[in-house]
């Protein structure tokens, strides 16, 4: 488990800037990072999908940093195998499409972590992680930005130098078509028809019980982003002292707002500024709209 990890690219209207660096308390103990980060794109030209995953482990426990790394790996799979359809319901704006086939994803992903820790002898709680995921079209005309996830962090935008905290609550749980793009799905009065190929068989045999639902609700959010906006998905190591203190909330601001986005090693000096108080890994992931 390296003790940081960083990556960048360019797509169509967007940049995108990831960072994932263990926590000083993790140094000073001699422990490893208990987040991991994977970005991927699958698909080419503007076909093609950016995949960003983050997860983090258990706290105190010996396996978390490969809980972390199996969740985002296994995630990383099931997009890969389903990224054209998911390109299309992007496209086509069916966020009820969406909203119903990522969540049966994400409870497929975190239910092989409940598996591995029944294998291993373990409780469900000494094997877990947390998973926040984006999706981002490559194509340039396609300013939808797909967030979904179960588990503590946070999601904040920048807009015209001010942030604005944009996670989403469990009870927001509205199947619509975003607002001005596509219609609304069909299937269910609820929106939730599934149409991404998953691989889960449906329904389970009588004699293979269902896996139980996380303990985390899941989270999803679609939105349309505008020129000059900028995008932050975090884990809870960011995401507390970016809630909690207003000094670093402001400093990013002001560092993240200029016409062009940090390269990559102003990007990993940005996401390591210290606040007292916060000692833990921080995994960030930052999308510029051109």
């Amino acid at each position: 488990m390296p003790d940081t990890v960083l990556d960048g690219a360019r797509y169509g209207a967007c940049t995108l800037r990831a960072a994932s660096v263990r926590g000083d308390s993790a140094r000073y103990r001699g422990e490893p990072r208990r987040d991991a980060l994977l970005t991927a794109r699958f698909g080419s030209g503007e076909q093609a999908l950016l995949l960003v995953a983050m997860a983090t482990g258990a706290r105190a426990t010996p396996g978390a940093h490969r809980a972390a790394a199996e969740a985002c790996r296994w995630i990383g799979q099931a997009v890969g195998r389903s990224h054209a359809r998911l390109v299309e319901d992007i496209r086509a704006s069916r966020r009820g499409d969406l909203k119903s086939g990522l969540h049966r994803l994400t409870d497929r992903s975190l239910g092989r972590l409940r598996a591995e820790a029944a294998e291993q002898g373990l409780k469900p709680e000494e094997y877990t992680a947390t998973l926040r995921c984006l999706l981002l079209p490559a194509a340039p005309d396609c300013r939808v930005r797909v967030f979904f996830g179960v588990g503590a962090g946070g999601l904040f935008r920048l807009r015209d130098g001010v942030w604005r905290d944009i996670e989403p609550q469990p009870a927001e749980t509205p199947g619509e078509a975003v607002a001005g793009r596509g219609s609304p799905p069909g299937g269910t009065p609820q929106g939730d028809r599934l149409t991404l190929d998953l691989g889960i068989p449906a329904p389970p045999e009588p004699y293979e019980p269902a896996p139980p639902p996380p303990h985390e609700p899941f989270r999803f959010r679609a939105s349309v982003a505008r020129p000059g906006d900028v995008l932050l998905m975090c884990s809870a190591g960011l995401a507390e002292p970016l809630r909690g203190e207003p000094e670093l909330s402001r400093h990013l601001g002001d560092r993240w707002s200029a016409a062009v986005p940090p390269g990559l090693a102003a990007f990993l000096a940005d996401v390591q500024v210290r606040v007292k108080g916060y000692a833990d890994d921080r995994t960030a992931a930052a999308v510029w709209e051109a």
